[in-house]
């Protein structure tokens, strides 16, 4: 037992002299971001008593006396996280699991895990509206997002003063409750300590001091742990001798009881020899010396360098070929030159393989590739700059030097920039600020975490990059803020990882980190939320687990990324400067003396145009940069998505995992989206998206390798310019049509111009194909003597997306054919069977039998063998394969094969590809249980495999031959024409919810290719007879597939009834009086507000106010576990002025009532979606465990030819395994839990028996709609009461719901009109999914109006409700005008208004969210689908 020394005398407080030469704690957290502090557990956000910390227990060979003997957590408590220095996972081993399952063997990675559809994760949100103030005269904003933002950033470039101007807002404005303004002062705090260390100041502890009484104590804030400790650092940082014995003693004695445990456990802000003062001064933190059984001591800290190891890359050359370069495409522009930069690391190591060097030099490698291309552009424009001094040349003597010029650009706005920053403390102290600074007020903090040359060139690259895909038409001044903002604030991430990453770096040494204190675990590197959570005693980690909730809060807040008007402020100020410096320099020749004129123009310029009804700012490139910029697009920031040359790192966290230093996303989320976040996160700390992770990584682990044989033929394709396959024709030579001669007739000079404007269009558009085919080839030109990776992540419904665009196995057909995998497997009897299959299939010969597919390659074998031979020389039989390149590389595989001694022995890296049979529709039979629809999409084994394209357009042949009996004049003009080709893309797509003006659109492409001449022989317009077919493509596939149909109805009811539902918790606030009122700024001096809300969901009329307040999103989990959230809201906007112009822009938020038709008609889809993510993701994790190579589009997986019956068998067994389940049932199970408690507004049909007495009852009472809801609420409180008095008390109510409920009918469906178009085969209606699929209010869209819509939309309403069409007038060309003079305008609208009203007739009650029962399986038996050999094939 070790003793304690006797009391020592009171430890000298640090003089202010001593302060830079005192060695700062290394675990010292100065500036973690804030959303670390908002867990969802509130445990350490109060000051309450917690249980004792367990007695640490020491060897007596350790000398507690010694310098390296330090106090940390991991030797303070037993970590129940670590088991031999290993992290162990444990809070996703307590949730949803039987009793009996723990003592079970473990389950296998790839099995469905066990999942309680009864308890659900829920994420709890603050729905309210964040309020919103004006900006003060300090220029602080009023928003609560921006101004924890503001005071994130303020931190980061330690502007202290403006933080705590902040901190002094929130608390006049009380925009943030007690425990989470406590963790911005203590956060304000730290940072305030750092500063001490870095630039000391004779007054800075008393300010810290007088800052804690004024507005910590004096608001009776709940002071924290953490708190404490900061104001003790303080307090023996700067005070020495009684006054540090009283401050000391003043401290530790606000913290009751066994909370002094967690004061002393703040390791990351107090050192041991600070614990060593405090339990020489205060008796109590003693005595918990004692209890540890401690000594401390106190000697400085010591650290070690960590020693430098350099390697050098191998000289280990591969058998080197000199590989014939890319044919540019003509050189205006940098795009290509940037690319060739970039890959110009793969020029110094041509022939070496840099998979044979260590991980270690690997590794390397990938970083310096990933490592910001801003610098190397930077550098890149300067060279050709001084190349062309050198020459004695300038840049204004050609228009081609575009590099040149933007690098004039960089040196200009740089230098404005410069300027800008030495204005930034001006405008913060001045007090009558400008608008220009109240603008710099808001940006500084933001932009000072970079520097003007990084931000410069950032600038320039964004905005290229943004205009290469609109040159001709300009970009949205919305939108390019937005691109350069982002562009911004990702950079300025990367350097923070970057300057993280470079300060480990060096704590680093052989896998021990040294400390100031000692040598420490690794492990306990950590962020303090994790020391936090690690720092709790054993036994209350153990009870947490036990009481798991499945209710999670969520942060009130988010800083993860800047809010919408700090990126504006950001985006303008630069693109503002680059607008003011970026001058091009044009030299055009003097139309009438034909000289040489020189002249500096401005390379962008700002204008107002209109679209529908709004005005629009765009930015408009000047037409000379245009010229340049359209000969190929740029490349800078390539390198973020190039291939990686090691695995890529594991997914741990929602942000890491994939690329080494530049960061990615597990989900791809569009902007202000918000809730997928939220909820994958929340599942990622319960453990649940294990799976997904493993899978993505499993996917990422796969490696490639350019096949070579194939990239020659591609590459000397290329160079000769000719139209090869779908590589497009250099030269491309499409004629003009001749102009017309001049006539009265204007409409003939008008289709002349749509004509010759359609030439120019497809000329450009081939011309766009062929440079990006440019880059993809020079990327596979650099990569093609190495073995390389594609790190993976998943949409927002679970679907994996490789992150590298340009080249991937998901792209073209030129593309799949190029790669092959890294590893090789012998062929064996069965590789050589598939592998002849394989040709077959990408030949399009794949709806044959098996065997059929075998013969077909071996009665081609003389075009295979010329093919490989003489691939562009001989016969080209490959090229009239469905899947060219693709057909080519398995033609020199096979070759190689047969021609080599054993062809079972050959090694083949070919990837084989196994297709599902309309994948969707798969999932729907086996939901559905339809035998007829299994036995259409190869569920069901057959000797020949199913076609269901062909079966539907047979189906549909049958309803045309139904009406020809009928002489009906469209089904005469069709007839004989209907073919596979036609049909396939609608009923491919109509599973995931094609609209029917898709369907159409689909049809007539199909018609305008096979029969040009259609309209000329019949007379009836094109889409007229595309609309015909259609609606007979959707009928046939209801009639096939009946099962599915009532399941996606019943996706629809279920979705209609969650988007018009109030939850308890809305309700309550409601019933309190807290929802319907927005809160109203207050009434301030100052300046003129800074921006303002026109959002009119904000003044409506009572009932509609109330409809507002529904938010409840469609939420399901998959059967992987991973949490679904559909991001579909009603945004409202904001209007935010700049120095450009007043901007319009939505403001995404959670609290945004939901979009409830997109929710409704996305839903089923969306579903499905789901379903296919989670089969192949459990695919690729079976096998990765059986060890195959794996690879996956989708619906389409890749292995090894040898492997492929394995992998049948394991597609088949996943298959069976998420379909055995109840998949519906379990859905609706987890829609009840969900949503328990909840009402929705149910609208009764017009007459229904009920009517008449509510109507009757409204009539007496005269109720709200909201006295309405809250009466039923209150009724549902007293049914569900045990007391049987209360129960007896509801049952005697009388309001609308149980005037309903006495009736005993079913509830009635959310509403008809929106369900129909989620059913399968159902036609939808154009004005309904027109609404649905409407996107910003800013569209796109622009030019005269013509009636061709008014028209299409009559069209097809009458074709689609009986099948027949009157005979009609159809002119495309007729303007809005002329249709209106003829009435046909009106007439539509006014039909359109009668159905709308119509719709909307019925009584509208509140009911209990209940959801209708689950529509009954068919006969079909998944487990049939193990003997179908046509299931994937």
């Amino acid at each position: 037992m070790f003793m304690r020394p006797p009391p020592a005398p009171a430890r000298r407080g640090l003089s202010l002299s001593r302060l830079n030469s005192t060695r700062r704690p290394q675990l010292f957290a100065r500036n973690p971001p804030l959303h670390s502090f908002h867990t969802s557990n509130h445990r350490l956000l109060t000051a309450r008593v917690e249980p004792p910390l367990r007695k640490r227990k020491f060897s007596h060979s350790q000398d507690i006396h010694s310098s390296n003997f330090r106090r940390s957590l991991a030797t303070a408590i037993n970590d129940p996280l670590q088991q031999d220095g290993v992290e162990m996972p444990y809070k996703h081993m307590q949730s949803h699991v039987p009793n009996n399952f723990l003592q079970s063997i473990p389950p296998r990675l790839y099995d469905i895990r066990p999942f309680d559809p009864t308890s659900p994760l829920l994420v709890r949100t603050n729905d309210d509206i964040l309020p919103r103030s004006r900006t003060n005269l300090s220029g602080i904003p009023g928003g609560t997002d921006e101004m924890v933002s503001l005071f994130d950033a303020c931190l980061q470039v330690g502007k202290l003063d403006r933080a705590a101007l902040v901190l002094t807002r929130f608390t006049d404005i009380r925009a943030l409750q007690g425990h989470e303004l406590i963790e911005l002062h203590n956060q304000y705090l730290r940072a305030a300590i750092a500063r001490a260390f870095d630039k000391p100041d004779s007054k800075w502890a008393q300010s810290l001091h007088k800052w804690y009484e004024t507005q910590i104590r004096a608001q009776e804030l709940p002071q924290t742990p953490e708190t404490i400790a900061c104001m003790l650092k303080v307090s023996l940082l700067s005070a020495r001798g009684l006054r540090l014995r009283r401050l000391v003693t003043r401290y530790m004695d606000m913290m009751p009881g066994d909370a002094l445990y967690q004061v002393l456990s703040m390791v990351d802000i107090l050192t041991q020899q600070d614990f060593g003062t405090i339990t020489s001064i205060y008796q109590p933190a003693s005595d918990i010396a004692d209890e540890w059984g401690l000594t401390p001591d106190g000697k400085e800290p010591q650290s070690l360098n960590a020693e430098d190891e350099t390697t050098e890359l191998s000289d280990a050359k591969t058998a080197s070929d000199e590989t014939p370069e890319v044919t540019p495409m003509p050189q205006k522009g940098g795009g290509l030159k940037s690319l060739r930069a970039v890959l110009s690391f793969f020029d110094t190591i041509k022939g070496r393989d840099i998979s044979q060097l260590p991980l270690a030099e690997r590794r390397e490698i990938q970083a310096q590739l990933e490592k910001d291309c801003v610098d190397a552009a930077i550098s890149r424009w300067r060279e050709e700059r001084e190349a062309l001094n050198k020459m004695g040349l300038n840049t204004s003597i050609s228009k081609t030097a575009l590099n040149t010029q933007l690098y004039e650009w960089q040196c200009a706005l740089e230098s404005k920039l410069e300027n800008d920053f030495a204005l930034f403390d001006q405008s913060e102290e001045r007090e009558k600020k400008k608008q220009a600074d109240f603008d710099r007020c808001l940006y500084a903090p933001f932009m000072s975490q970079s520097n003007p040359s990084r931000l410069a060139a950032v600038t320039i690259i964004s905005v290229l990059n943004a205009l290469s895909s609109v040159i001709d038409k300009g970009i949205q001044l919305s939108t390019l803020i937005g691109i350069i903002a982002k562009a911004v604030e990702d950079d300025i991430k990367f350097l923070k990882r970057q300057e993280l990453a470079a300060l480990r770096r060096p704590q680093y040494k052989k896998g021990v980190h040294k400390s100031q204190n000692g040598p420490i675990n690794p492990a306990e590197a950590q962020p303090a939320e994790a020391q936090s959570a690690e720092a709790q005693p054993e036994d209350q980690l153990a009870a947490d687990a036990n009481t798991e909730s499945n209710v999670i809060d969520a942060a009130t807040y988010d800083i993860r990324s800047w809010p919408v008007l700090i990126k504006t402020k950001v985006g303008v100020a630069l693109l503002s400067g680059l607008m003011e410096c970026a001058k091009i320099n044009v030299v055009q020749e003097h139309p009438e003396s034909k000289t040489l004129v020189r002249q500096t123009q401005p390379a962008l310029a700002h204008t107002m145009v209109h679209r529908k009804g709004k005005r629009v700012g765009l930015i408009m490139p000047n037409k000379f940069l245009v010229d340049i910029m359209k000969q190929e697009p740029p490349a800078d920031f390539l390198a973020r998505h190039l291939p990686m040359l090691v695995e890529p790192e594991p997914w741990t966290k929602f942000d890491q995992g994939g690329f080494l230093e530049y960061p990615a996303q597990l989900v791809r989320i569009k902007h202000g989206e918000k809730d997928q976040r939220i909820y994958t996160e929340a599942a990622m700390e319960r453990g649940d998206m294990e799976q997904v992770c493993k899978g993505l990584d499993v996917l990422g682990r796969t490696g490639w390798r350019i096949n070579k044989p194939v990239f020659d033929v591609m590459l000397e394709a290329w160079n000769s310019g000719e139209e090869i396959a779908n590589i497009p024709p250099l030269n491309p030579q499409i004629p003009l049509p001749e102009e017309p001669e001049a006539s009265d007739n204007p409409l003939l000079r008008r289709r002349w111009l749509k004509a010759v404007k359609a030439v120019e269009n497809a000329k450009s558009g081939l011309h766009s194909e062929r440079c990006f085919m440019n880059l993809q080839l020079e990327i596979a030109r650099a990569f093609k003597d190495q073995t390389f990776y594609f790190p993976h992540n998943v949409d927002f419904r679970g679907r994996a997306y490789p992150i590298p665009t340009y080249l991937n196995h998901m792209g073209a057909d030129h593309t799949r054919g190029l790669l092959r995998f890294a590893e090789g497997r012998e062929l064996g009897e069965s590789g050589l069977r598939w592998l002849k299959i394989h040709l077959a299939n990408v030949f399009g010969y794949d709806k044959a039998s098996l065997k059929e597919r075998e013969s077909f390659v071996m009665d081609h074998l003389d075009e295979i063998y010329d093919s490989a031979t003489n691939p562009l020389t001989g016969k080209r039989w490959w090229l009239q394969a469905e899947d060219s390149w693709q057909c080519l590389a398995t033609c020199f595989e096979l070759k190689a094969a047969l021609e080599s001694p054993d062809p079972v022995k050959y090694v083949s890296h070919l990837p084989v590809h196994q297709d599902g049979t309309c994948n969707g529709l798969q999932h729907y039979a086996a939901l559905g249980g339809d035998m007829w629809g299994a036995q259409q999409v190869n569920l069901e084994p057959g000797d020949r495999p199913a076609d269901v394209y062909s079966a539907v357009a047979e189906l549909v042949k049958e309803g045309i031959a139904e009406d020809l009996k009928e002489d009906n004049i469209i089904a005469k003009a069709v007839d004989g024409k209907i073919t596979r080709k036609v049909v396939k893309q609608t009923v491919m797509t109509n599973v995931y919810g094609v609209t029917f003006s898709g369907a159409k659109a689909q049809v007539q492409k199909q018609i305008d290719a096979l029969y040009p001449n259609i309209t000329k022989e019949t007379g009836i317009p094109v889409p007229v007879i595309a609309a015909y077919i259609a609606t007979k493509i959707f009928k046939g596939l209801s009639t096939m597939f009946r099962g599915a149909h009532d399941i996606q109805y019943w996706f629809g009811e279920c979705a209609g009834r969650v988007c018009r539902a109030l939850t308890p918790e809305q309700i309550e606030r409601i019933a309190a009086g807290e929802e319907l009122s927005p809160p109203k700024p207050k009434k301030k001096t100052g300046p003129k507000p800074r921006s303002t809300s026109t959002n009119k969901k904000y003044k409506p009329a009572p009932p509609e106010q109330l409809l507002d307040q529904f938010r409840s999103t469609v939420v399901w989990t998959t059967p992987l576990r991973m949490p679904i959230v559909q991001p579909y809201r009603k945004s409202g906007t904001r209007v935010i002025p700049t120095s450009i112009q007043n901007l319009t822009l939505q403001m995404p938020e959670r609290s945004d009532p939901v979009n409830r038709r997109k929710q409704l008609q996305a839903f089923p889809p969306n579903f499905i979606h789901s379903l296919d993510a989670s089969h192949m993701l459990l695919s690729a994790l079976e096998c990765n465990e059986v060890g195959l190579s794996f690879a996956a589009v989708h619906d389409s997986f890749w292995t090894h030819a040898s492997d492929v019956d394995v992998m049948n068998r394991v597609l088949r067994d996943c298959f069976v395994r998420i379909h055995s389940e109840d998949v519906i049932g379990r859905l609706a199970a987890e829609f009840e839990a969900r949503y328990k408690g909840a009402l929705y507004l149910a609208k009764l049909d017009r007459g229904h028996p009920a009517e008449e007495e509510i109507h009757a009852l409204r009539k007496e009472r005269k109720l709200t709609m909201k006295a309405e809801l809250l009466e039923e609420y209150e009724r549902m409180r007293l049914l569900n009461s045990e007391d049987p008095k209360e129960v007896e008390k509801g049952r005697s109510m009388a309001t609308p719901t149980s005037i309903f409920q006495d009736w005993s009918t079913p509830q009635p469906l959310s509403s008809i009109s929106d369900i129909a178009a989620v059913g399968l085969g159902e036609i939808t209606n154009d004005e309904t999914t027109e609404a649905a699929v409407e996107d910003d209010y800013e569209s796109d869209d622009g030019g005269l109006s013509t009636t061709e819509d008014f028209d299409k939309a009559d069209l097809d309403n009458e074709v689609t409700e009986s099948g027949k069409i009157k005979k009609v007038e159809y002119n495309p060309e007729r303007t809005l005008f002329e249709s209106e003079l003829s009435g046909e305008a009106k007439e539509a609208i006014q039909r359109s208004k009668a159905k709308s009203n119509l719709k909307a007739a019925g009584t509208k009650i509140w009911l209990p969210l209940t959801f209708p029962e689950v529509p009954k399986k068919g006969d079909y038996n998944v487990e049939r689908l193990r003997e179908s050999q046509y299931f994937f094939s």
